[in-house]
C-alpha cells in the first residue's frame, strides 16, 4: 500500500503548469494538466538538463525548455527517443489537495 504526503492545494499549481518540489537530492516537478490531473517528474530533462518545471505542458505531456523533447507525464518516457526517460512518481488529487508518494519524499529526504 502506497502512502502518501500533502505537499499542498491543487489551486497552488496553476492549470498546465507546475511547481518544483525540492529534496536533498534534486528537484521534483509536480505537474497540473487542464483536467487538473496531477504527474510528478524529476524536474530535469536526461538529455541536456533542463528544468522540465518551465516547460509548457499539454494535455499530459510537457515539451522541454531546452531542446523541444516532449514527455509523457504519466511515464517519464521521451516520445520518438527511447533513451530520454524522466523518472516518474505516483501523485494524486484528493479533497483539492496535492498528495505525493511518501516513500519519495522519505527516501529523498524532503528540504
Amino acid at each position: 500500500m502506497t502512502l502518501f504526503v500533502d505537499i499542498g492545494s491543487l489551486e497552488d499549481i496553476p492549470r498546465q503548469g507546475a511547481r518544483v518540489v525540492k529534496t536533498t537530492e534534486g528537484c521534483v516537478a509536480v505537474f497540473r494538466t487542464l483536467e487538473d490531473e496531477v504527474f510528478a517528474l524529476d524536474d530535469r530533462c536526461p538529455h541536456k538538463g533542463g528544468p522540465l518545471s518551465e516547460g509548457i505542458v499539454h494535455g499530459r505531456n510537457v515539451t522541454c525548455p531546452l531542446h523541444s523533447a516532449v514527455f509523457d507525464l504519466s511515464t517519464g518516457q521521451a516520445q520518438g527517443a527511447d533513451d530520454y526517460v524522466t523518472r516518474s512518481y505516483p501523485a494524486k488529487v484528493e479533497n483539492g489537495r496535492v498528495l505525493l508518494d511518501a516513500a519519495l519524499l522519505k527516501r529523498r529526504s524532503a528540504a
